[in-house]
């Protein structure tokens, strides 16, 4: 089963969604979420988890460059979804947005190719 990350700040709102949201997604796909400077109690991303995931997705550009600076990860296998920190967990419009931006991606993933 292939697994996708998604990462987000704080760990509390948009990257949660997406876990929660896509987990199992047409019965394919596993999912986990952390934050790159994550609230106490939450996942912060560690390279255990960038290594576990087949595919990162990030809600913005800076998190992208966090994973890149900070872990040992191909560049190919993140792909930043531009959405900004402006959302409650679960709230109407993030799961929409993250339909709208993530569906496409996991519909068109094949391992090792680029995004």
């Amino acid at each position: 089963m292939p697994k996708v990350l998604f990462v987000c700040t704080a760990n509390l709102q948009r990257s949660p969604t997406a876990k929660d949201l896509f987990q199992n997604w047409n019965g394919v796909w596993e999912t986990e979420s952390a934050g790159t400077m994550p609230l106490p109690g939450r996942n912060d991303l560690t390279q255990q988890l960038v290594d576990w995931a087949d595919l990162i997705i990030v809600m913005e550009p800076h998190h992208a460059e966090h994973i890149q600076t900070h872990f040992k990860t191909n560049p190919d296998k993140i792909k930043v979804l531009n959405i900004p920190d402006r959302y409650f967990r679960n709230e109407p419009e993030l799961v929409q947005e993250l339909k709208n931006k993530v569906t496409p991606i996991l519909e068109t993933w094949k391992p090792n190719s680029k995004l």
